[in-house]
């Protein structure tokens, strides 16, 4: 069935409403954390009333789990190894790091969100942080993943510990950015980043993974 121009307009009213609540739920939640986070508050930043988000969205934590995934998308898309097999590997892992903490910057609201979360603990957990565990596992497999491209002979072991490694220090890299402000440059750090998990690679595998190449 052919969509007419009035159902087109309304859906891109809807898309575009919805599109303002993320951005609004996301500025609010940066600034105030889950529990300081509101529909009223929501509502005030974007301009709609609540009536509107509740058409979107269920309740705040759905709309918070909504802000996570969305955050998450955007970032996961930079987790591709740039350049061709004919490229040093540690030049393109390098490169990955810098596009992801690029990447990282211009979208930071699942990392951000999903740590505040993420240490909580409550009788009733909130669909948000499932969310952000789920997309942390979605993460991890991505991260693994190039990591075994890397080194093929790696044992799972050795890929699982280097994964874990990876993200514990990306995390740290982040809170850092947090604490520091503008005086914390996170594109040299996640390339340094980059080079120590390559370095660690190699010690654990007994030599330059895939020979230098990819």
């Amino acid at each position: 069935m052919t969509e007419s121009r009035g159902e087109r307009k309304r859906r891109a009213n809807g898309e575009e409403s919805r599109r303002r609540i993320l951005d609004a739920a996301a500025e609010v939640a940066g600034e105030r954390g889950y529990e300081g986070t509101s529909i009223a508050l929501v509502s005030e930043k974007c301009g709609l009333p609540a009536s509107s988000i509740y058409w979107h969205f269920k309740n705040k934590d759905d709309l918070i789990a909504a802000v996570i995934q969305r955050s998450f998308d955007i970032w996961a898309d930079s987790l591709a190894l740039p350049g061709d097999d004919t490229d040093p590997a540690l030049e393109r892992v390098t490169a990955l790091a810098g596009q992801v903490a690029k990447t990282l910057l211009d979208s930071p609201d699942f990392l951000r969100l999903g740590l505040m979360l993420i240490l909580e603990r409550r009788p009733e957990e909130p669909s948000a942080r499932r969310i952000y565990l789920q997309v942390r596992d979605i993460a991890r497999a991505r991260i693994a993943a190039v990591l075994a491209a890397l080194a093929p002979d790696a044992e799972t072991d050795a890929i699982d510990l280097v994964t874990t490694y990876a993200i514990a220090g990306a995390d740290g890299l982040f809170i850092a950015k947090e604490i520091g402000g503008g005086s914390v440059d996170l594109v040299p750090l996640f390339e340094l980043h980059a080079r120590a998990l390559y370095d660690a690679l190699t010690r654990l595998t007994g030599g330059s993974p895939a020979t230098e190449k990819l």
